[in-house]
């Protein structure tokens, strides 16, 4: 599973940022990307979001 952590801006939810999340994977294995840069990721509270692409940082594991 591809983990991340979500850094966030001046807009972001506070609750969101700096918080881990998992990308939302289709039944090929890629993730789900929008022509925008934007990507659908699940949060380890289980909540589900479209955020920007670049704000997300990989998780080494």
């Amino acid at each position: 599973m591809k983990r991340y952590t979500y850094l966030g801006d001046r807009i972001t939810d506070p609750t969101l940022k700096g918080q881990d999340c998992a990308a939302v994977l289709q039944k090929n294995g890629k993730c789900i990307r929008g022509k925008n840069g934007s990507m659908l990721v699940q949060f380890d509270s289980g909540r589900r979001a479209v955020v920007i692409g670049r704000l997300l940082r990989k998780i080494s594991q």
